[in-house]
């Protein structure tokens, strides 16, 4: 008789600041690592490797936009001969939820393994164990480090055979990508992200060292890629499942070395094959730099790009090692981008060393002025578990906030040496405020329209941005459509709340929730209605739209100290090229 092996996958969520589930009916952001360890474990299905008499049942969920229940997790495992739990792509903000998911499991006799950024970060960076780890290990959870590319059917082989081991480390011996198992979900789970928006990463691994990131110590500073026929493997399969949509997870696809060669099989998917596919993709401030990258882009179907700005100010930025961002490429880069009509969404931290309440809101004013950005989300300075930064405030025994669950970029966590923590959250609100006023949002369509970006899909966003933030106190970024919560879904060690008392609140927060995001849509739409019969809106000009000249350096935002020091040691460079003296 065959015997059934229930694998349940989990990609937690986090808790909002009243420590409930942060969850939605649609999510906004798909979840990558999901859909790895899905193709993965389907791999596994297909090729037996419990044996010819075991059949392994995949069960994939993703906590932001589906309600899990304990009790219906432990019925999948019970019902099967055998089973486990992942908890996959487990970000540090994440680990609370992680750990209060694999709680009732574990009591329950299930087994549990948690993977993902928090785990393999502390273990590549941190010389002593990291407490939540170690508190998952005492609850008997097994926690994997690395990647699970060539070496996921050994760990359902060690479950089946209840040999689990406390810790698989794979950091020092991270996998080969190109040709292994694609990552892929069901439409059924996809459809419940904003626009039936699925991913995969088309590579791993970041050649730059910016000190707040992690992905440069969890996914190594080599870059490793899947090869062109893999992706294109990747989007027919989801084709064929009626998706169209894509998130390229890569932190930068600009530098994955086959970018062309993919571009080129999109392009021909699009235009060859008519498929309708598009894409969103992340990128840095050097990619238009790449002969016909941002025309092929647009080719291929790219609706929307993320690009770490992160800072005009060239001090903080040499002091986080982003050496990279030149802040003289940011309006050719921006505006390459506006030639294509392609929407940018540009991240930008606060709480750099030099940074103070007023230099921030000053460098915010001159973004506006004079860089045609469309989307600009703010970030706290997070000295992330797995990133130098973090290691470098452990290690000088600088006090660092012991919750986890507030270090998704979006909540402060240490000290400032110019601000307060009060004044810096201050700051970060006040940042939002400035950028998403009326006047600059329909600068901003003004741009949009002139530029021949939509206007409408840009007008979207930025009532999704100012939504987000404003009426639900959720980063952008873990946004959705229609928060959910769930009275038992609390963060443990919280009261639950009298159902009445939930209920009400709940209830009547949604309502009035829903009728401040109508005002909000119903304002910047006649907006967008007013820009749109202005008879003279094709032929919009400002500085930021306008093109790149000789005289950039008298703009404002070269007028600083850093700057015309950094302009400085450019020109300098420049002479030596040419061979002058200096």
């Amino acid at each position: 008789m065959k015997k059934k092996f229930a694998l349940v996958l989990i990609k937690p969520s986090h808790y909002d600041d009243d420590g409930y589930v942060i969850q939605w009916f649609r999510s906004a952001i798909p979840a990558n690592s999901l859909a790895c360890l899905y193709g993965l474990a389907l791999e596994c299905a297909a090729d037996k490797v419990l044996g010819p008499e075991t059949e392994i049942v995949t069960h994939a969920f993703d906590e932001t936009n589906t309600v899990i229940h304990p009790k219906k997790i432990i019925s999948l495992v019970r019902d099967a001969d055998d089973g486990m739990v992942m908890l996959v792509g487990v970000q540090s903000n994440q680990f609370p939820r992680a750990l209060d998911i694999a709680k009732p499991l574990r009591e329950a006799g299930i087994k549990v393994a948690i993977g993902g950024f928090h785990v393999s970060g502390t273990m590549a960076m941190l010389e002593e164990r990291d407490a939540s780890v170690q508190k998952a290990l005492d609850m008997g959870v097994t926690v994997f480090a690395g990647e699970a590319e060539g070496r996921f059917h050994n760990v359902l082989i060690d479950a089946a055979m209840n040999a689990l081991p406390p810790i698989y480390n794979f950091m020092d011996d991270l996998p080969n990508i190109e040709g292994v198992a694609s990552p892929l979900l069901p439409a059924e789970r996809v459809h419940l992200t904003a626009g039936a928006t699925t991913s995969f990463d088309a590579g791993r691994g970041c050649p730059f060292s910016c000190s707040f990131c992690t992905i440069i110590n969890v996914q190594g500073r080599k870059s490793r890629r899947r090869s062109p026929d893999d992706i294109e493997r990747i989007v027919r399969a989801n084709v064929e499942q009626g998706l169209h949509s894509f998130f390229i997870t890569d932190d930068n696809f600009a530098r994955n070395k086959d970018w062309e060669v993919i571009l080129d099989r999109l392009i021909d998917l699009r235009e060859v094959e008519q498929l309708k596919i598009s894409f969103i993709i992340q990128v840095d401030t050097l990619c238009h730099k790449l002969p016909n990258f941002v025309d092929k882009c647009k080719r291929a179907g790219v609706k929307r790009v993320f690009i770490g700005l992160e800072n005009i100010n060239p001090d903080n930025l040499l002091g986080a090692k982003k050496r990279q961002n030149k802040i003289t490429d940011y309006r050719a880069m921006l505006l390459e981008w506006k030639r294509v009509g392609i929407v940018t969404y540009c991240g930008y931290i606060l709480g750099f060393p030099g940074d103070t309440p007023d230099s921030i809101i000053r460098d915010i004013e001159i973004i506006k002025e004079e860089l045609p950005v469309d989307l600009l989300e703010f970030f706290y300075l997070t000295p992330l578990p797995g990133s130098e930064d973090h290691k470098k405030l452990l290690e000088a025994g600088v006090a660092m906030d012991d919750d986890l669950n507030k270090y998704d970029l979006n909540h402060d966590v240490t000290t400032h040496q110019n601000m307060s923590r009060e004044e810096w959250r201050d700051v970060y609100k006040k940042a939002w405020d400035t950028y998403y006023t009326d006047e600059h949002i329909e600068t901003i369509i003004r741009r949009a329209i002139a530029s021949g970006t939509s206007p409408g899909k840009t007008t979207f966003f930025i009532v999704w941005f100012r939504g987000c933030l404003g009426i639900e106190g959720i980063h952008p970024l873990e946004g959705g459509f229609l928060r959910r919560k769930v009275r038992k879904n609390r963060r443990s060690g919280l009261k639950i709340e009298n159902p009445l008392v939930f209920y009400s609140k709940y209830w009547l927060g949604s309502i009035t929730k829903l009728g401040r995001w109508a005002s909000l849509y119903i304002r910047l739409r006649l907006i967008y209605k007013r820009v749109k019969r202005d008879p003279n809106r094709f032929s919009y000009m400002d500085q930021a739209l306008e093109p790149v000249t000789d005289h950039e350096e008298e703009r404002q935002m070269f007028q600083t100290d850093a700057a015309q020091s950094y302009l400085d040691k450019v020109h300098r460079n420049e002479r030596i090229a040419r061979g002058e003296s200096v």
